[in-house]
């Protein structure tokens, strides 16, 4: 997997993966446009979307329902150092389920890929490229 990040102005990014773009940006009050999420909320929309997938594919594979699952992602930010943390995932499921689907379900949110990256952090390395070439064709 890769994404690819290029500065457009100020605090604004284009992310860029595959065929797909979105933009990164700052609220007004930190020196952006508005223009599109933080990098936080990024990562709080990616262990939602993830959590959702998850969710669906179960309810999916036992015919239960095919849409209309809901999730929210809260986290509290901390300090020292600054991060995110206390994470908490709702997923609201549109239709009843018995107690061994319920736990079935929660086991399936629990697989995704996100969610356990978090649990098990990864080994991170920072390479610095100064005054190399664009990683991506200027349009």
């Amino acid at each position: 997997m890769e994404v690819k990040i290029m500065h457009l102005d100020r605090v604004k990014f284009a992310i860029h993966s595959r065929s797909h773009s979105i933009l990164c940006d700052q609220p007004t009050e930190n020196g952006g446009e508005d223009g599109g999420m933080t990098p936080p909320e990024l990562l709080l929309a990616s262990l939602g979307s993830c959590a959702a997938f998850y969710a669906v594919q179960y309810l999916k594979a036992r015919n239960l329902i095919d849409r209309g699952v809901e999730v929210s992602v809260t986290a509290d930010k901390l300090k020292q150092p600054a991060r995110l943390g206390n994470f908490r995932i709702h997923v609201v499921c549109p239709t009843t389920l018995t107690e061994e689907q319920t736990e079935g379900l929660m086991r399936s949110v629990h697989h995704c890929l996100v969610h356990n990256t978090l649990l098990t952090p990864p080994e991170i390395k920072i390479e610095l490229a100064v005054g190399e070439a664009s990683l991506l064709p200027r349009s």
